[in-house]
């Protein structure tokens, strides 16, 4: 089956459980990720998940996950052991399953996402495994040629030099190594804090076009220039030429350049030239054979915005401009996303929108070339450029395929600078780019889609896993930050009648969290609309726009120095400065609270990210929502349990009382058992254990019933029997809500000489035990019938008394009946824990026998217990 040879294998097994499917994701998601294969990472992630939930939640076997890498490509299978579970075939006249059906939808994925895929069946295990190819250019590289033969490939030297040069801000050299040094014949200490334009023979003639000094301020430049020896001979390089800048902002260029014949080491592969004459001995000049290579320059053209950028940079180039900006439009053309820029505050111009049709003036335009030569006379006519001080424009469309794609524009500080012919110009290179451009940004798209839904799988996958409210909260903001957002608010609407409160708030910087929420309490939260989709919020943006002028205005000394929110700062402000959106969390109808995303100071959102924060919302919300129901519901449940137990137990004089109960099950605080202690009339009290038969409210009423009702009937002065018989009589009233009850109830007189006497009913309850000072356990109690069942009922009262150091045990059947496989502890067993605590006060011994208990066995009780413990102080 598999002929290629394993370079790399990974292998895991994971139970049948929920838990196991992000198991398998992350195993995934880190085995790939370790063997450098992130551009098909989130396929596999999504059609593993899809593949694991079929194995260990429909088929309910255990899976093992198995990564097997080859030289061209990654196949990963998932193991179960439920082999008789075949694929569903289906003939000519099935419908094929659709991707709303709940079975199946893995295998559809696997059609639609992977290169192969199959099923393997043995006798013990179905194999369904699929196939992912990897890229066509290796991992980690921007482009990638084929393989040629020796005589094929560039002629170079026996060791290529890269001279490596730095300048600063104005053109100085600053760095200059030995490569460099070898092939101008200068030593770094003669050339350092010389102008670089020294030791340049620029092969254009000076002022038709962009000389060397020039080209060390452009972002990036590259071609071929002289380099001076110190010999007097000029030397033909390829050069490159990167602007950047230091953490200080301090700009400098950094030149890498090469002997020319070598040029192949540095030049981009889709730049293809030809030399012609140069003005001296030595230097040539670079050709266009494609004006189109030329103007795309090096990035892949899946490389969007690295294509983009260098568009924008050659274009500038191109018409000697002062900035130049790239659109691309919307799925639906009708808005434009600043998406490149260069010469602008291109970090505040970045995934800016404009419509693409606003009215006359506006972008209008923006389907046929356009010149503006004053926006000064048109303000607004350019909305990129607003603010930037430029004055003149031209602006031409990229189509493919008749179909408006994006807008390349071109702009200078001076007007009239631009004609018509400029405009042919910059169309024709457009025309030339376009089609790449789209095919890239559909690259891009798929990627970013891909992306998406391995995201939103293993956000539903968190969100499904707490009914936690607290918990929900912070999800929902650490999974938008920093993936979709810089900063993340939470508002809560707790009913249609309250204002939103702000629930919770993030910032990628912790630091900045109090400032963040001391700045978001100073304003009005959002309006809450049941509209869908993103819409932006500027109340936040302005509250730090107006804090940070303060804050410079303090620090002038011209500002209230009590002006501005505690907590807030000036670099607060430039942390929320930028586009702000706020979405409804929408459940059941209702507008249930509200997510808020930030970005910092001059940025924006694109909008494939506020899609996929509009389906996350969507998800969050249930999610939420159902956390919220399940909090009331909890609350309520707890609220009510409370009631069927007593407070709190009251002072017996003369004797010790002790009483531990364990509700079973999670979120449980009563459960069929429960037991009170309450006074009668002067000198005497009551007291009660009883178990309710089965559970949930049903259960819960009885107990309510029969707690209150011993109460009412023992303090009308009626005798045990009396009161038993009484509650009976209620418990059959019920009807079909009627349930069996065990009960012991006894009423107990602590005597003057130090000892208690007792009465006691045991109506099919465990007999009550004594413990005597020897050591002895003896029954204190002969069984009788249980309430629940008939109607009349002959009950019997039997008296004993309580001697100094004697213990009188109540239990519930949860503790006799206590089990580890085929042994349980019984009421010998109980007997037997209670003989060893001779001497002990009642609580000791209520913790005792619980202790015991719960060792008895491994696994958690699975019934309610509950003990209670009397004893006469010696």
């Amino acid at each position: 089956m598999r002929s290629a040879v394993i370079t790399a294998r990974a292998a895991a097994t994971f139970e049948p459980v929920g838990r196991s499917v992000a198991a398998a994701r992350g195993f995934v998601r880190d085995t790939l990720q370790g063997w450098g294969l992130s551009d098909i990472v989130d396929d596999a992630v999504v059609l593993t998940s899809e593949l694991v939930t079929n194995a260990v939640v429909h088929a309910g076997t255990s899976a093992e996950v198995l990564c097997l890498r080859d030289g061209d490509g990654v196949r990963v299978e998932v193991v179960d052991r439920y082999p008789e579970r075949e694929i569903p075939l289906r003939d000519a006249t099935t419908a094929p399953p659709g991707p709303d059906r709940e079975g199946g939808r893995g295998l559809l994925l696997c059609a639609a996402l992977a290169t192969r895929w199959g099923v393997d069946y043995t006798a013990s295990d179905k194999r369904v495994w699929f196939r992912l190819q990897l890229p066509d250019r290796p991992v980690g590289t921007r482009s990638a040629g084929p393989a040629l033969p020796d005589e094929a490939l560039p002629v170079a030297e026996n060791r290529v030099r890269v001279g490596v040069a730095q300048t600063d801000a104005v053109g100085a050299v600053t760095v200059w190594n030995d490569d460099a040094a070898e092939l101008s014949g200068y030593p770094a200490d003669q050339v350092a804090g010389k102008p670089f334009t020294d030791f340049a023979a620029w092969p254009h003639t000076p002022g038709t076009g962009t000389g060397i000094a020039e080209a060390l301020l452009l972002s990036r430049w590259e071609g071929t220039y002289g380099l001076r020896r110190s010999d007097g001979r000029t030397v033909p390089v390829y050069a490159s030429h990167l602007r950047v800048r230091d953490a200080e902002g301090e700009p400098s260029t950094v030149c890498l350049f090469v002997r020319d014949h070598e040029r192949a080491v540095l030049q981009t592969p889709q730049r293809a030239t030809a030399p012609e004459a140069g003005n001296g001995p030595g230097e040539s000049r670079e050709r266009a054979t494609d004006p189109f290579e030329i103007f795309i320059g090096s990035p892949a053209p899946e490389d969007l915005d690295g294509l983009l950028q260098r568009t924008v940079e050659r274009a500038r180039d191109m018409l000697d401009a002062d900035a130049a900006y790239l659109l691309l439009a919307t799925d639906d053309e009708t808005e434009l996303e600043v998406r490149a820029s260069t010469g602008l505050a291109s970090a505040r111009q970045r995934f800016a929108r404009v419509p693409v049709e606003a009215g006359t003036g506006r972008y209008g335009s923006a389907r046929m070339p356009s010149v503006h030569e004053d926006l000064a006379a048109v303000p607004g006519a350019v909305p990129v450029l607003t603010g930037t001080g430029m004055r003149s424009v031209v602006t031409v469309p990229l189509k493919v395929e008749g179909r408006l794609t994006g807008s390349l524009g071109v702009a200078s500080e001076s007007p009239a600078r631009y004609t018509n012919e400029e405009a042919l110009r910059l169309q024709f290179a457009a025309d030339r780019i376009a089609l790449a451009v789209e095919s890239a940004r559909l690259t891009e798209l798929e990627r970013l889609r891909r992306g998406s839904l391995s995201f939103l799988v293993e956000a539903s996958d968190l969100l499904a896993g707490t009914l936690d409210r607290d918990q929900t909260l912070a999800l929902m903001a650490q999974m938008t930050v920093p993936t979709l957002a810089t900063w993340c608010a939470v508002y809560t609407i707790a009913d249609p009648a309250s204002d939103p409160e702000l629930a919770y708030v993030l910032h990628e910087d912790e630091d900045r969290i109090d400032g963040l929420k001391a700045l978001l309490a100073k304003v009005d939260p959002p309006e809450p609309l049941l509209a869908p989709g993103a819409r932006g919020w500027n109340a936040p943006g302005e509250a730090a726009h107006s804090t940070a002028l303060r804050t410079s205005l303090r620090s002038l000394g011209l500002g209230d120095a009590h002006s501005s929110a505690p907590g807030t700062s000036l670099a607060t402000a430039s942390a929320v400065g930028g586009e702000t959106v706020v979405l409804p969390l929408v459940a059941r109808n209702r507008v249930i609270g509200m997510l808020t995303l930030g970005k910092p100071a001059d940025e924006r959102f694109r909008q494939e990210i506020l899609e996929l924060a509009e389906d996350l919302s969507r998800r969050a919300a249930l999610a939420l929502d159902n956390a919220r129901l399940y909090s009331e519901r909890t609350a309520i449940s707890q609220s009510l349990q409370r009631s069927l137990l007593p407070p709190e137990l009251p002072e017996v004089p003369g004797v010790e009382v002790e009483v531990i109960y364990r509700a079973a099950g999670e979120g449980n605080e009563v459960g069929g058992d429960f037991y009170d202690l309450f006074p009668i009339r002067d000198g005497s009290y009551g007291f009660a254990i009883g178990d309710v038969c089965g559970t949930g409210p049903e259960a819960a009423a009885v107990t309510g019933l029969a707690r209150h009702a011993l109460r009412l009937l023992a303090r009308e002065g009626f005798t045990g029997p009396a009161v038993l018989e009484r509650l009976n009589a209620a418990i059959l009233d019920e009807g079909s809500r009627s349930r069996f009850l065990t009960l012991l109830y006894g009423e107990l007189w602590p005597q003057e000489n130090g000892g208690a006497l007792l009465k006691v009913v045991c109506a099919g309850h465990p007999l009550p035990l004594r413990l005597r000072q020897d050591g002895s356990v003896e029954a204190a109690a002969e069984p009788q019938p249980l309430l629940g069942v008939m109607d009349d009922l002959e009950l019997y009262e039997q008296t004993l008394t309580l001697d100094p150091g004697d213990v009188l045990l109540c239990v519930t059947d949860g503790v006799t009946e206590r089990r580890e496989g085929t042994r349980m502890l019984g009421d010998d067993g109980l007997a037997e824990c209670l003989a060893q605590c001779t001497g002990l006060t009642a609580g000791a011994v209520a913790a005792r026998i619980m202790r015991a208990v719960e060792r008895f066995a491994a696994d958690a009780p699975s019934d309610d217990m509950a003990i209670l413990a009397m004893r006469v102080p010696e």
